[in-house]
């Protein structure tokens, strides 16, 4: 990467995965200080660790990616950082092998030229708002206390948040390559939202019931929807143009139980059955399913 933009992009897992092999990815072993063997020894991939200099590692449990995310804003300097996932990654072709088709840094840089922000296509729910969807599959107390948040530290956001909660679809999973600045401005942003709302559910302010492994990742959730909100917030504002924003298709790396995900969006509307695992659930493990 002699010429043209720096790219960083981090690939978020917590355990040993096959990586790209573009030298602009950075496999990062994400929830360090809670991802353990059997023995209750610390694992290690060979991968860059989340929980070096200033991290919160520790957080994972509930965080999922974003304590790379995190990590990556504090220690990586490039013109562009980006995240990815482990099994989850932009591909402009669809290949039979899907690492074959993984996004280059020969396909991107073209595209730097142009655009500020890539993300993946938007996710689309159709029977649900993104607000319904929340509330039918996870504790709707965590994203209401967050517009609390919201509109007492940025009620500037405000607007924003209330037109995006109830569309019926956005982007989704914590992927995005980002502009350094603009990085830099959202991740400041968003830490400071999900810290005051990790304060207050400590502090017993948010009610929900005793949370299982599976559910308690709620602050990598709601990222995923207060993402869109910071992103509407810029384009409203002029700050972003929509024409600085590109979708890049993303593919799952390995089978997508796309049926059993389906059941269980209608088991959680219609029968009030929340997600509980990451096979029947439009959800996340440790860094993103």
């Amino acid at each position: 990467m002699t010429e043209g933009k720096t790219v960083k992009i981090i690939v978020a897992a917590h355990k040993a995965f096959r990586m790209p092999d573009d030298a602009m990815y950075i496999p990062l072993h994400v929830g360090v200080d809670s991802n353990r063997s059997a023995t209750g020894q610390p694992l290690d991939f060979g991968y860059v660790k989340d929980n070096t200099g200033d991290n919160i590692s520790a957080k994972n449990p509930g965080y999922c990616e974003l304590t790379g995310l995190y990590w990556a804003w504090k220690h990586l300097h490039a013109d562009y950082l980006g995240l990815v996932h482990y099994r989850r990654h932009f591909t402009l072709h669809r290949t039979r092998d899907p690492f074959d088709g993984v996004l280059r840094y020969s396909e991107l840089a073209p595209m730097l030229e142009k655009y500020r922000i890539i993300v993946p296509k938007k996710r689309r729910y159709y029977i649900d708002t993104l607000y319904n969807h929340y509330k039918y599959t996870h504790y709707i107390s965590q994203l209401d206390e967050t517009r609390r948040i919201i509109e007492e530290r940025y009620p500037e956001y405000l607007a924003s948040f209330d037109k995006v909660v109830n569309r019926t679809g956005g982007y989704m999973f914590n992927m995005m390559i980002m502009d350094s600045q603009l990085l830099q401005e959202y991740c400041t942003w968003l830490f400071d939202v999900l810290f005051e709302l990790e304060r207050r559910v400590k502090e017993g302010r948010v009610p929900m019931p005793p949370l299982s492994t599976f559910q308690a990742r709620f602050y990598g959730r709601v990222s995923e929807i207060i993402f869109n909100v910071w992103l509407e917030y810029h384009i409203d504002t002029g700050e972003i143009s929509k024409k600085q924003i590109h979708e890049i298709p993303c593919r799952f790396m390995e089978n997508e139980h796309l049926l059993k995900k389906a059941v269980g969006l209608l088991m959680a509307k219609f029968f009030g059955i929340r997600y509980e695992n990451g096979d029947n659930a439009e959800s996340k493990p440790r860094c993103h399913e």
